[in-house]
């Protein structure tokens, strides 16, 4: 990993818990990419993942820069963790004003195929962590008057993209939908609520799990698939989302809330 990301002070002083900081191979995975950039910005990092390994890269990138960051591992489907989680972000940074729920993944397999309980972990982990975090975090912006929480869905909750994938699909489908209810609830409040809604990047993801359950192993025959879809012509990485995702917690969005930022090159609006 070797491309700069640009430093700016468009988050300075913010303290910004990102869940799923760590990623599952070398590169420019959403929340390593977004923990980077953030830090890049100025903002104070509370990187949270369920693991500390997969966090190590990303500890490592924004050290070397110069960034603020405190790695805490944390079972984001669990409530008392996810209320421990935020308590100490609160010890260590003295508040939260930026949210990032970045925890997801995907089971393939339709209505009939998808055991019932791969259904019921695929809601808890990319859903039901949203709502937790969300529910333990709100109160203390709310208590501040400010605040802004962006939460990662996919284009698998606003299109089918290509493989049958009903948990994944219905739980990021419902990531937007919570987005939308949340905002307008809380923006008299001074809390905004967005989400950013990436299509099919080339994250690590590809290569270590993606490949595996759609394509044998081969992992140039899923690249390729993917890239016929894109009517940009290439396929974006984590970067992509971060960009997304630092436009939505710095204060140039100011007046942007209860919407979605899709960042799919164009893949989602395309008939075929």
């Amino acid at each position: 990993m070797t491309e700069a990301l640009p430093k700016s002070d468009r988050l300075h002083g913010k303290v910004a818990i990102v869940t799923g900081a760590g990623c599952v191979g070398t590169g420019w995975g959403n929340g390593r990419a977004v923990a980077v950039l953030f830090a890049l910005a100025g903002a104070k990092v509370f990187a949270v993942d369920r693991d500390m390994g997969p966090m190590e890269e990303t500890l490592t990138r924004i050290r070397e820069e110069g960034g603020d960051v405190t790695p805490y591992v944390c079972d984001v489907t669990d409530s008392a963790a996810v209320e421990a989680m935020v308590a100490a972000c609160k010890d260590t940074y003295g508040g939260v004003d930026i949210l990032v729920n970045n925890v997801g993944g995907s089971a393939p397999g339709g209505a009939v195929a998808l055991s019932e309980e791969k259904f019921d972990a695929q809601i808890a982990l990319n859903l039901k962590s949203v709502f937790l975090t969300c529910k333990h975090v709100l109160p203390h912006m709310e208590a501040q008057g400010s605040g802004s929480i962006i939460n990662t869905a996919s284009t698998s909750g606003i299109r089918f993209t290509g493989s049958a994938q009903v948990a994944y699909a219905s739980s990021k489908a419902g990531v937007i939908q919570l987005g939308r209810v949340t905002a307008v609830e809380y923006a008299p409040k001074g809390i905004r609520v967005n989400t950013v809604v990436p299509g099919q990047l080339h994250t690590p993801m590809v290569e270590v799990r993606l490949a595996g359950q759609r394509t044998g192993g081969d992992v140039d025959k899923l690249l390729d698939s993917r890239l016929a879809r894109i009517p940009l012509g290439f396929m974006g990485d984590g970067r992509d989302t971060a960009y997304a995702a630092l436009y939505l917690a710095s204060d140039e969005s100011r007046f942007v809330t209860g919407t979605e930022i899709v960042v799919d090159g164009g893949m989602s609006v395309r008939c075929n």
